[in-house]
């Protein structure tokens, strides 16, 4: 925990900022592939995990040292939740772009998972909500359902109910990700949790990516793309968060996190031709304020 009068170093804030700029370049990225190969979310969520778990799990022995991968008996059972959580975080998510679009798929998805975090929190670790809490996590709800109805992209009623399904369960799965590892955040450096939970992720997804036919096949840029997920905006994501986490404190960085659905809202206006109806705009700004009030509090 930061106190209250300590400095938030310059540095370390452009360190988070940059995470969660890289951050919102998944959804585009993904949205990207979809177009130039004909893939599904199996077997793009499987890849990245399995190209960026040697390279997370590095990271988090060259951070944490010798003692990284020693993982106490009673933790294990919450790695396991955290490591199928972020499998079928990454699932959801990539599934929910074809339906809603990248735009909308991601500030669901990003934007939920605060409201499910703080409500589970309140179930199952007994944090309080404040009234302003529950007046935001209403606001975020409208806000979604607007936001949705407002995506022209949206072929049909159909798609939408399906998106948005989607994209909820991978906001859940993530709360759930969020949660196991605030339990075991004090034993752990923050990289290792995240390692393990990519190498066992892509243990759980390799038998449902290869029944339902694991897709290799994607052009030379297509590979670069998934490189570039694997690498970018996880691995060097997650070591530049971390480290501008020494000194900005968590509210500072939650805020900041926010740029990141902003991120891909923009790039998937400015790079894949989405857009929004004036009822989308007003239901993205009322989810990303009412999140705004979550994070602060």
């Amino acid at each position: 925990m930061h106190r209250l009068d300590e400095a938030q170093r310059p540095f370390d804030v452009a360190m988070v900022v940059i995470a969660a700029l890289t951050w919102g370049t998944i959804g585009v990225a993904v949205g990207w592939l979809y177009r130039v190969a004909d893939t599904n979310s199996l077997s793009i969520g499987f890849l990245r995990l399995l190209l960026s778990a040697p390279v997370l799990l590095i990271t988090a022995r060259l951070l944490a040292g010798p003692q990284a991968f020693r993982i106490q008996p009673r933790h294990r059972w919450t790695l396991a939740l955290i490591g199928g959580a972020f499998a079928g975080y990454q699932v959801a998510y990539f599934a929910a772009i074809p339906y809603l679009g990248v735009a909308a798929a991601v500030l669901i998805n990003i934007c939920s998972a605060p409201i499910f975090t703080a409500l589970l929190a309140r179930a199952f670790l007994g944090e309080r909500l404040r009234p302003s809490t529950w007046l935001a996590v209403g606001g975020a709800v409208l806000g979604a359902g607007l936001l949705v109805g407002g995506a022209p992209q949206v072929q049909s009623t159909a798609d939408l109910l399906i998106g948005a399904a989607l994209a909820l369960t991978a906001g859940f799965s993530y709360s759930l990700v969020v949660l196991g590892a605030r339990l075991i955040a004090a034993n752990y450096h923050p990289v290792v949790p995240v390692a393990l939970s990519f190498a066992l992720g892509a243990l759980l997804l390799l038998p449902a990516a290869l029944t339902t036919g694991l897709v290799i096949d994607y052009p030379p840029l297509g590979w670069l793309v998934l490189i570039y997920l694997s690498i970018v905006p996880t691995a060097l994501a997650y070591a530049l968060y971390v480290r501008g986490m020494r000194s900005v404190r968590a509210t500072t960085a939650a805020t900041i996190t926010l740029l990141e659905p902003l991120g891909s809202a923009l790039l998937a206006i400015l790079l894949l031709g989405e857009r929004f109806t004036a009822t989308g705009m007003v239901g993205a700004a009322l989810l990303i304020a009412s999140i705004v009030v979550i994070a602060r509090r």
